[in-house]
């Protein structure tokens, strides 16, 4: 039996004993998918046994056990365990995790009735006007929040956090999240989406929140300039890119912005981990600090 066999057989071994294991039909009510990532798919549902409405994510069993393995021989919490575990108004509130009868992972969350970062920047929406700097101390809370309670988060990107009808930020995926200890930080697990790693994840060193804070870097560089700091390009060219290269300079991409914003801006996407916003706190810091957004 080889090591995937063994960890297969392991994880249906369930391992968070005593979860819900529910027929995924007969409990809800699907009406609609509202997205689909690489391990997922995401419905708008109607829980038959309360009437409210909810989102429920339902994860590929085979590519959970895949992304499980990185971990054997670790005590790494499922994604429903840690989305249980996180209770702040910045993150999605979780109501249930389990098993379908299909032995498929399953999260039950809030609906948020909004749109995600990703739309705001590729539309150039009007929202996004005078509320930057709001909506990037609010992720930051949610970031915050993470860290202080054990976890990272290891994908924070535009895609990941959504703006509700009332402007509540809510991180809205942590599949990629992990404990926070020395274990799960040690070098050769790279994780996350390409244009947001850090430059020591891509080179696979010992890691720690600062990844978090690059990719938050990244995020607040794309919301007040609409465009990334490199190129785009295939994965291999953006990554050895981010490593390589200098990012582009803000202000070359958008003149009118600030000094004090593109200053921010550029700090936030430092390669070196030292000399990048350190934490949230900092980084809110700095954002209470900008004189205005353009």
């Amino acid at each position: 039996m080889g090591f995937f066999d063994k960890f297969k057989k392991l994880f249906a071994s369930n391992p968070d004993a005593g979860i819900p294991i529910i027929d995924l039909n007969k409990r809800f009510e699907l009406i609609g998918r509202t997205g689909q990532g690489s391990m997922s798919k995401v419905w708008r549902a109607r829980d038959r046994e309360t009437g409210r409405t909810v989102c429920v994510k339902v994860l590929d069993r085979e590519k959970t056990i895949k992304f499980e393995a990185r971990f054997f021989g670790l005590k790494k919490p499922s994604e429903g365990t840690i989305c249980m575990l996180l209770k702040h108004e910045n993150i999605v509130q979780t109501y249930e995790h389990g098993l379908t009868t299909e032995k498929e992972p399953y999260i039950m969350m809030e609906l948020v009735d909004g749109v995600g970062f990703n739309f705001l920047i590729e539309t150039k929406h009007k929202d996004l006007q005078g509320n930057r700097i709001n909506y990037l101390k609010q992720y930051a809370l949610g970031i915050e929040y993470m860290h202080k309670t054990g976890f990272l988060h290891r994908d924070i990107c535009p895609r990941n956090v959504m703006v509700n009808k009332e402007g509540v930020v809510k991180i809205i995926d942590l599949g990629l999240a992990i404990p926070y200890k020395p274990e799960f930080c040690r070098p050769g697990n790279r994780t996350g989406t390409t244009m947001y790693l850090a430059p020591e994840l891509i080179k696979r060193s010992t890691t720690d929140h600062r990844v978090d804070m690059f990719a938050l870097g990244v995020t607040a560089f794309e919301l007040f300039v609409g465009d990334f700091p490199w190129e785009k390009g295939n994965s291999q060219e953006v990554l050895r890119a981010i490593v390589n290269q200098a990012p582009r300079n803000a202000r070359d991409l958008r003149p009118d912005l600030p000094d004090d914003v593109v200053k921010f801006l550029m700090k936030g996407i430092e390669r070196d981990p030292n000399l990048r916003f350190q934490n949230p706190v900092e980084f809110r810091t700095a954002l209470a600090q900008l004189a205005g957004e353009s």
